[in-house]
């Protein structure tokens, strides 16, 4: 620039703004009540924790032996000692007659667990799916189940809920990881979101000393010829997924 342009100011100048020493320096333009702050600080705690303490988790699940349903239970558990979720558990229709039924030796069913219709998924702000294989995939109950939710597809009710699987299997290569894999068909036409368990269970997912079922896909149970019952590590991972999913569940309510 020129001289004179005005543009860059001297050095030499002054500022024209002079401090007072008789004048009070404030040190925030406006006071910060430090009682207010806490109380609205205990008022959005309270806010976040009201907004997730009627999260339910349904855990639903098809079981002829039990095997799937001791997983579920145990489950539930987890879930449960997660504040501001509650799990409750359902199970899915039946399809085979009872004269069938007797014939395969399955134990009746707990009437105390009601069976769920697709109309009353949409309630669920999340859902763990148990089942056990049927070579390598899903037992044709739950399929029927999830075939009977077009009307959910169709509106969409299920988009951005997430959800899980655990499953039962006869033998170590019965299907612990395709039974899982393969149903998430279901949720990807759903929208929904798939939350595997992958190593959170920690070290019990490399523990080699037993037979273990469960994968990263989620719990899982050996049930061999049907007599086997889940060992104490099985029913301990199926508690942690609970306890983990529940988690997952608050926490994509609160940031919501």
């Amino acid at each position: 620039m020129g001289k004179g342009g005005g543009c860059v100011p001297s050095k030499k100048k002054r500022s024209a703004v002079v401090e007072d020493p008789q004048r009070p320096i404030r040190e925030a333009p406006i006071p910060v009540e430090e009682n207010n702050l806490e109380n609205n600080l205990e008022n959005n705690e309270t806010a976040v924790v009201d907004s997730v303490s009627q999260l339910k988790l349904f855990i639903v699940f098809y079981s002829m032996y039990g095997h799937v349903e001791g997983l579920a239970k145990r489950m539930k558990k987890g879930v449960d000692g997660v504040d501001g979720v509650e799990a409750i558990l359902y199970r899915v229709p039946e399809t085979l007659s009872n004269d069938v039924l007797e014939n395969m030796k399955a134990p009746p069913k707990d009437p105390e667990i009601p069976e769920i219709t697709a109309a009353e998924l949409a309630a669920a702000d999340g859902v763990l799916f148990g089942f056990p294989t049927r070579y390598g995939s899903m037992a044709a109950q739950m399929k029927s189940f999830f075939d009977s939710t077009g009307q959910l597809w169709q509106e969409q009710k299920l988009a951005g809920k997430p959800a899980g699987f655990f499953v039962s299997t006869g033998t170590q290569g019965g299907g612990q990881e395709t039974t899982a894999w393969t149903a998430i068909t279901q949720l990807a036409h759903h929208g929904m979101l798939f939350v595997p368990v992958g190593y959170t269970f920690g070290a019990g997912m490399f523990k080699m000393d037993s037979i273990r079922g469960g994968t990263p896909y989620g719990a899982g149970v050996y049930a061999g010829n049907g007599t086997r019952e889940p060992s104490e590590l099985e029913l301990a991972l199926a508690e942690h997924q609970g306890k983990y999913m529940a988690a997952v569940v608050k926490r994509l309510a609160q940031a919501s």
